[in-house]
């Protein structure tokens, strides 16, 4: 997976995670890309400066971190039957997967490398972590946050 910073025609900056830069490519062309503030699809790669890790960078888990105000860009409009299925998929997660909490990076290396059985896991992880994963070529999927988890 890779992670671009999109911008749109207006202006407005987000995040977008991709299976590669072709698929980015393909997306886009075929209007799949969308702004979560404005919903153009008139979206762009933004320059990027690479990010490196090290420990005293490492950011705080996703489930710690405060929930952005109304006016941030994260946000993004899903509608309603959208909704619906990622909560589905959430469920069926949450009940076939075994919560690891806040050792996820570390159960899902030693299930890559044979030393715990092989089962799905969920729980936390903080961007560096996911991104070490990836680097290892262990996959990992992050799970969307849902409306209801703002509250």
């Amino acid at each position: 997976m890779i992670k671009y910073s999109l911008i749109c025609k207006v202006g407005h900056e987000f995040e977008g995670w991709f299976q590669n830069s072709a698929a980015f490519d393909v997306q886009s062309a075929n209007d799949m890309v969308v702004c979560p503030s404005c919903g153009t699809h008139e979206v762009q790669k933004a320059l990027m400066a690479p990010a490196v890790a090290t420990r005293s960078n490492r950011s705080e888990p996703v489930q710690n971190r405060p929930t952005p105000g109304p006016d941030a860009t994260t946000h993004a409009y899903v509608p309603p039957s959208i909704a619906e299925i990622v909560r589905k998929i959430r469920a069926e997660i949450e009940k076939k997967a075994e919560y690891v909490g806040p050792d996820f990076a570390e159960e899902a290396r030693r299930i890559h490398y044979a030393e715990s059985p092989e089962r799905g896991i969920y729980g936390e992880a903080t961007s560096d972590e996911v991104a070490e994963l990836d680097e290892e070529g262990i996959p990992v999927f992050a799970l969307p946050v849902l409306p209801e988890e703002r509250n």
